[in-house]
């Protein structure tokens, strides 16, 4: 390098979704949004507004976003994609903004973070469910939804529509899975022993009975492993998607629970502690709710009706338990799940609503 010649500095770049509802339109409002660095969700916004309309709603969410995002890099470039196509014309200044109070949220986006840095993209409604569902869930705790989830459930039991099945198998045993070892995304990346491939013949067996359209696998190597079993039973394709990586536990991995505790008094007595605290150079297991949150809507989205099967792992499935069950995210730590079983989960597409089936099923390794 020349003497006097600056470091070229890459600017972050973030993605947002966003979504806002009104029961009544104007009525009860919540909005919601979720923001991604790369491809990864970090962080979930969800609110109750009052009294407003569907459009005053979504730029709620629009400007809790951006001002999310501007706080954490002022420099930042930003997409923005929304099912609204008033509020991504309106923002692109292809539209005029004439009602009031949507000019006044308008300017307060516009001052939230630097307009030449955010561009605006339209995205059909099914894309944009993780936002929408956070918007009703700002609703739902409002006037308290445990009875109208309930209700929703029922109703849904009653209608033709067909839901979305989707069946988690966790990997096979591994090296470190006997011990409890941690095992996440990165390195040791263990593939089965002997035992774990006994358990992906076995499991596949019974995955044959459930008749899946579509096999989907962590590209890990026990899982990949375990996805190849079973694809030779269903003679199906295997699609490989990051999405469904285990938690990542960083400097943990291949270490025993003891090993961390000795190592890491403090930092394992923070994760022990929240499901919010991510281990050094690791990832929270609120971080990885949110990642299987969006990946199960995604999944809906691409099949919707479909019977799918999804190879992944213990943290995953736990979380898409939590997930179907409106659990809070510390119930993750009262879940587990064994090598080779069978969780399964239904989706409606129409609205996303979501219900467990089975958790944890082992008779077929009996």
């Amino acid at each position: 390098m020349h003497l006097g010649a600056r470091s070229k500095i890459v600017a972050r770049q973030f993605v947002m979704t966003a979504d806002g509802g009104s029961r009544g339109n104007p009525g009860p409002a919540g909005y919601g949004a979720v923001l991604h660095e790369g491809n990864v969700v970090i962080a979930e916004l969800y609110d109750y507004i009052g009294i407003a309309t569907n459009n005053v709603a979504e730029y709620s969410g629009l400007v809790a976003g951006l001002t999310a995002i501007h706080q954490l890099d002022p420099n930042a470039i930003i997409e923005v994609r929304m099912d609204s196509k008033l509020v991504v014309e309106q923002m692109s200044g292809r539209w005029q903004i004439k009602h009031d109070g949507m000019k006044i949220l308008a300017k307060e986006a516009r001052a939230a973070h630097t307009p030449s840095l955010v561009t605006y993209v339209w995205i059909p409604r099914e894309e944009n469910a993780h936002a929408d569902r956070l918007a009703n869930r700002a609703l739902d705790e409002k006037s308290g939804k445990s009875t109208q989830q309930i209700n929703f459930l029922t109703e849904r039991l009653r209608m033709d529509e067909v839901p979305t099945m989707i069946y988690f198998i966790r990997h096979g045993e591994t090296i470190l899975t006997p011990d409890r070892k941690f095992s996440g995304s990165g390195e040791p990346n263990p593939p089965l022993t002997m035992t774990g491939l006994a358990q992906a013949g076995l499991v596949a067996e019974e995955v044959m009975k459930l008749k899946p359209e579509i096999l989907i696998a962590s590209p890990l190597m026990r899982t990949a492993q375990t996805a190849e079993v079973i694809a030779e039973q269903l003679d199906l394709p295997i699609i490989f998607d990051e999405a469904w990586f285990e938690c990542g536990f960083g400097s943990w991995d291949g270490l025993s629970i003891d090993e961390v505790a000795r190592l890491y008094p403090i930092e394992y007595k923070a994760w022990l502690s929240s499901s919010s605290y991510a281990p050094p150079e690791g990832e929270s297991y609120d971080a990885l709710g949110w990642r299987v949150d969006e990946a199960i809507d995604k999944l809906v989205a691409k099949y919707p009706g479909k019977r799918i099967v999804v190879v992944s792992h213990n943290g995953v499935i736990k979380q898409a338990i939590r997930l179907a069950t409106d659990g809070s995210p510390e119930s993750i730590f009262h879940i587990d799940v064994s090598p080779c079983s069978i969780s399964s989960i239904s989706i409606w597409p129409s609205d996303g609503l979501r219900a467990l089936r089975s958790a944890n099923e082992q008779g077929h390794l009996r």
